[in-house]
């Protein structure tokens, strides 16, 4: 593959799989201005954040047949038309309700780009590649929480919130033309491939059987749901405990996503020396030390703004060198399976997700606490998972059948 190609290659699926966190993070800098504009609750509005990730989860187990059935791109044009559809819709919102309903359709349409992204990768390049790619992603993927809510504050103290979705709708619609003209369909749809119940639960029976899968989706799922427990909860902590204003909040959220990119970045470089199972390994150690000393802090009150933050970037840190080498372990042992793998990587991700923005949702306004205890309740069960899954794999598998294997 070409240089060029392989670049506006990365671009695209990098700005696919980024438009559900671009949709997450753009708006939460207008939380006050929309409870306060449909007469209602900050907790309330942000429900329409958990129904985003509700909707994200449920719809790639949709989407993960749909794939492997009809190739990558068919369902990806409908998910990105949905996408958009939905997106101008919010315009008309009059309570928090019908923005709740429609922000569950928006996230419907956005999984298709995440588990098309995802497939195509394990489509395109080999497994020994992919931990790269993924990397390469990430940069992409990293690069939203960077502009989204920066852009979105300013955005809304201009023209208002509802103007945020107008700015997704118009971003997807691109994206639609980027991938009818310049993306490859990367597998050959399978007319054999049935979408009756039966076969389609079978298939994703296949997948979750196997040790390895469950093993690094779950240690994946599990660590990246504390993103999502401080994606929920940083409106409250920042704009709220710490009194930070829209436009510092987003300079905030960007400056923490720098730590992201970079040791995602960073994972590149390591890969050279270490296996994905090493890494994952350290990572995971150090972001359940940090998790904890975190919480311990926040308990005993002794934290300050510059203080958690320092606290969230070094999570973040640890969560970019365990995501893509967990990814790709995850989908290694599959190339028939990839569309069901990956839509089942990307729900249990999507599903805990949720469940802990909800968890965060619970706590009082007023507290920080709730941020740090659920980062470490997902650091700490993800170690678990690690040390029980471990010894279900008889052999680690680095690459499917139809690549070289390599096991240890």
């Amino acid at each position: 593959m070409a240089g060029k190609q392989h670049f506006y290659l990365i671009l695209i699926l990098g700005s696919l799989a980024a438009l559900g966190p671009f949709s997450i993070d753009m708006y939460l800098p207008g939380f006050v201005d929309i409870a306060q504009d449909l007469k209602t609750t900050e907790s309330t509005v942000a429900l329409s954040l958990s129904t985003f990730f509700i909707g994200i989860s449920a719809g790639q187990l949709l989407y993960g047949p749909l794939l492997d059935k009809f190739g990558r791109k068919k369902p990806l044009y409908f998910g990105l038309a949905l996408y958009i559809l939905s997106s101008f819709l919010c315009l008309a919102v009059k309570d928090v309700n019908q923005l709740i309903v429609l922000r569950f359709v928006q996230a419907i349409g956005s999984c298709a780009t995440a588990v098309a992204s995802v497939a195509m990768v394990r489509d395109l390049f080999s497994v020994e590649e992919s931990p790269k790619v993924f990397a390469s992603l990430m940069l992409v993927i990293a690069v939203s929480p960077m502009l989204a809510p920066t852009a979105g504050g300013y955005l809304i103290a201009a023209l208002g919130w509802k103007y945020v979705f107008v700015f997704l709708g118009f971003m997807a619609v691109l994206m639609l033309l980027a991938s009818v003209f310049k993306l490859p369909e990367s597998y050959k749809p399978d007319p054999n491939y049935s979408l009756k119940p039966k076969p389609i639960l079978t298939s994703f029976f296949t997948v979750l059987k196997n040790p390895q899968f469950y093993t690094y989706a779950l240690i994946g799922s599990l660590t990246f749901s504390g993103l999502f427990a401080y994606v929920a909860s940083s409106p409250t902590v920042f704009m709220k405990i710490y009194e930070v204003s829209k436009t510092g909040y987003g300079w905030i959220f960007a400056i923490l996503s720098v730590f992201f990119i970079g040791s995602s970045q960073i994972n590149s470089l390591i890969l050279r020396w270490f296996s994905s199972k090493k890494i994952v390994n350290w990572a995971l150690l150090a972001q359940c030390l940090v998790s904890l000393t975190f919480l311990i802090f926040a308990y005993n009150n002794w934290l300050g703004l510059y203080s958690t933050i320092t606290f969230i970037a070094l999570f973040l840190c640890c969560l970019g060198l365990i995501n893509p080498n967990a990814a790709a372990l995850s989908l290694a042992p599959f190339s028939k399976n990839a569309g069901s793998a990956s839509a089942l990587m990307g729900a249990l991700q999507m599903g805990l997700g949720a469940f802990a923005s909800v968890m965060v949702s619970l706590f009082s306004e007023h507290s920080i606490i709730p941020m740090p205890l659920v980062m470490t309740v997902a650091a700490l069960t993800g170690l678990l998972a690690l040390w029980i899954g471990r010894r279900f794999i008889k052999t680690e598998v680095e690459a499917s059948a139809d690549d070289t294997v390599m096991a240890h």
